[in-house]
């Protein structure tokens, strides 16, 4: 009897440390990024063996919610929400329940103050009220504080209050390195200014465990985004050395190498696969692969292998290299078509994906706005200045090639507030714009800020001169005179010898306008003597114009005072016709015998 119930004990010990052995089992499988199958089995697996472990619900929540690539699923998170209720519902009224229900709180609907309210009630219930330990919460619970605003995008989550409670969790667990794993990715979801801070935790990730290589990958992917080719290298190989069987560096490897070397990324990727779970999305990357060593029609055999074995909702990215083979093989209808598709499930979406899309919907005349929609949804995702600046140049690109100049001129504005500077290029491009769109007060106003800024090019004074001539199509209204005086004003300080000839052409253009103006009151029904030997208010203004066209036929003379000249000689030339009119109509005509007055013809 004593023997059976010892072996009953036994059985007992061996079946409780078995259940406590694979929730730890499941959360590395679970960390390893592309073992989410096997992760999920054993925490269900220890989650059945016993239901109202904190621990396996926990786990098994965060498990549902998390997707390969560390995106989130919102399937899983209404999974989630189901199987924490439950746990409440059963009784298992644990403070880590909280904190997994907060994390749901952001994940769905980014609601940071109902999620810090669960999060601050289970701090203050694992606060320790007597002992050595006295006044100091769960290291524990305050990391999956940190881990909740951790997870989704950057826009996701308090990434600020998260890093507070995992130096504090730091500082009580001196041993546990997922809580500085946890605080750079916060880091990182600071802005990419803060990448040396989330490099420092996870360094600091290694110290406490150099095994850890999900840190070391951590930090290759920093590197990797900067480039930084030997330094990337480097944390992924070490990474993979520290643990073989960790599937992630390999697969960031195969990424940087796909376009470089393929033989070498095909290495890669085939370690990769080994190594990570057999999986429809795993298996992606075999097509994506094909992608990139040129082999388009095998890339989409596989894509369409994939969908059919499980579909566009579990792997949505296959639309996208649907897209990317369509493209290639030269089939853009059918490309574009699986672009937007993609984009319209709105999952897993990466930078370089809006510019397929752009490149892709741009192709069709008529859809410009719909390719800026997507240059707009990339600014909106992207916390790089750089790049931002590069999709709202692309966007004014675009419109340029459209002719639709005011859209045009509105990015590139845009480029110039983002920038806080205005080259030389923006005022070129800018002023060009506005001339085009024929919004000319606009193009005066931009050219006038050109030609301050830098006055010995000669750009900025023809866009203005441009601008003006065309401001009066008919000469009628005098704008355009106006704007060119005050050009020649600022010829003349600028360098007046230098823009003679430029002045010249204006005053040219206001000659023309004059004889134009009198030619035209010559027209006017009341434009003659009255018949006491008056003038007209016509003839009046008739003479004061020609007097004007004087003035600046006179002006033309002082430019170019060299009799030799040709521009003298036709200045001289205007001069006496000008002052003819103004000779004969400065006096009334001869009275006929009849004596009735004719004006003089």
């Amino acid at each position: 009897m004593k023997k059976t119930v010892s072996m009953m004990l036994t059985a007992l010990m061996v079946v409780q440390f078995a259940m406590a052995q694979s929730v730890p089992e499941g959360i590395k499988l679970l960390q390893s990024v592309y073992k989410l199958n096997s992760a999920k089995a054993v925490l269900q697996k220890a989650y059945d063996a016993n239901p109202k472990d904190p621990q396996a619900i926990y786990w098994l929540g965060i498990a549902n919610v998390t997707k390969n690539r560390e995106v989130l699923s919102k399937d899983g998170i209404a999974a989630a929400r189901a199987l924490y209720q439950k746990a409440l519902q059963d009784g298992v009224n644990d403070p880590l329940i909280w904190v997994g229900q907060g994390a749901l709180d952001i994940l769905e609907s980014n609601n940071v103050n109902a999620a810090k309210q669960k999060f601050e009630q289970a701090i203050t219930t694992t606060t320790e009220t007597k002992g050595k330990n006295k006044g100091k919460p769960s290291a524990t619970i305050l990391n999956a504080i940190g881990m909740a605003n951790a997870l989704g995008g950057s826009t996701i989550g308090d990434p600020a209050y998260a890093i507070e409670k995992l130096k504090q969790a730091a500082a009580i667990d001196l041993i546990n390195s997922d809580i500085y794993l946890n605080m750079g990715i916060c880091y990182l979801k600071m802005g990419g200014e803060n990448g040396g801070e989330a490099v420092k935790a996870f360094q600091e990730a290694i110290t406490r465990d150099p095994k850890n290589a999900r840190a070391m990958w951590r930090i290759g992917k920093i590197y990797q985004s900067q480039n930084n080719k030997e330094s990337l290298e480097l944390f992924f190989n070490n990474a993979i050395a520290a643990d073989p069987g960790f599937p992630a560096p390999y697969l960031e490897l195969f990424n940087y190498y796909s376009n470089r070397d393929v033989v070498k990324a095909k290495a890669y990727l085939d370690d990769f696969l080994k190594n990570a779970d057999k999986d429809p999305v795993n298996d992606f990357f075999y097509a994506e692969y094909l992608f990139r060593a040129g082999k388009y029609q095998e890339s989409l055999d596989k894509a369409k292998e994939i969908e059919k074995s499980s579909s566009l909702t579990a792997v949505p990215r296959l639309s996208l290299l649907y897209a990317y083979n369509y493209d290639r093989l030269g089939d853009s209808v059918s490309a574009k078509n699986n672009v937007i598709n993609f984009f319209n499930a709105k999952s897993e979406i990466q930078a370089t994906d809006y510019d397929l899309a752009v490149k892709l919907v741009s192709k069709f005349p008529g859809n410009e706005a719909q390719a800026v929609g997507f240059l707009e949804q990339a600014i909106a995702a992207d916390t790089a200045r750089v790049n931002k600046l590069n999709y709202m140049n692309q966007a004014a690109v675009i419109y340029g090639k459209a002719k639709m100049y005011t859209q045009q001129l509105q990015w590139l504005q845009n480029v110039v507030a983002l920038n806080g500077t205005v080259t030389e290029f923006d005022h070129y491009n800018m002023t060009l714009a506005a001339l085009n769109s024929k919004d000319y007060a606009k193009t005066i106003e931009l050219a006038k800020a050109y030609m301050a800024a830098m006055p010995e090019k000669p750009q900025p004074y023809s866009f203005f001169r441009k601008a003006a001539i065309a401001s009066d199509p008919d000469t009628t209204k005098g704008v355009a005179l106006e704007y060119l005086n005050y050009l020649d004003s600022v010829y003349t300080v600028v360098n007046k010898d230098k823009y003679k000839k430029d002045i010249f052409l204006n005053k040219y253009y206001a000659i023309k306008y004059y004889i134009n103006k009198f030619n035209g009151i010559k027209q006017s029904p009341d434009f003659k003597f009255k018949s006491d030997g008056q003038k007209s208010e016509s003839v009046e203004l008739f003479l004061t114009v020609c007097q004007k066209a004087i003035e600046v036929a006179d002006k033309m003379l002082l430019l170019y005072p060299d009799a030799n000249d040709d521009n003298n000689k036709f200045s001289v030339g205007v001069k006496a016709e000008i002052q003819k009119n103004i000779d004969y109509y400065s006096k009334p005509p001869a009275k006929k015998t009849s004596g009735t007055a004719t004006p003089a013809k």
